[in-house]
């Protein structure tokens, strides 16, 4: 699982002009399923990105998490963060979960992150869709999360 993390001011997603997922101040999550990845990690990587101290306190540290801001999430389905450009000039998508079972993987997500987070609003996208992204980057903050390095003790 590949996520991209940006700390947002706000941040909307539309389809076909409709408004399908919006929130104020929080996280935009670019969420990436590859071939091998399992709703198992989803409450370590949930807790991660939840209590990750990206947010200024007084002193303009990062020492607040989204949760401690009361902020919202909103996670966008994003297979191409799974894109390999070694060879040729076009993408390969060959390391990502193919749609039908990335679909079923993505609804598991977005639940148990509905489930876990309630300091907040949790949005999403609509899966599979072309979606209009409006952000507006906190900071700039971006962060980037692949599981196959991450260690949940830390």
């Amino acid at each position: 699982m590949r996520i991209l993390i940006q700390r947002v001011r706000c941040a909307a997603v539309r389809v076909d002009g409709e408004t399908v997922g919006e929130i104020g101040p929080g996280l935009l999550l670019f969420v990436g399923l590859g071939g091998e990845d399992s709703a198992s990690a989803f409450p370590k990587i949930i807790e991660k990105v939840t209590k990750l101290r990206i947010f200024p306190d007084d002193e303009d540290r990062f020492d607040r998490s989204v949760e401690d801001i009361g902020g919202g999430i909103l996670t966008v389905s994003q297979f191409t963060l799974y894109g390999d450009l070694r060879r040729g000039r076009r993408p390969s998508f060959s390391a990502a979960m193919p749609p039908a079972q990335a679909r079923a993987l993505y609804a598991e997500w977005v639940g148990a992150l509905r489930l876990a987070y309630t300091a907040g609003p949790v949005a999403d996208g609509q899966f599979a869709a072309m979606m209009d992204v409006d952000l507006v980057n906190d900071g700039p903050v971006t962060l980037w999360l692949d599981t196959r390095e991450f260690n949940p003790s830390e």
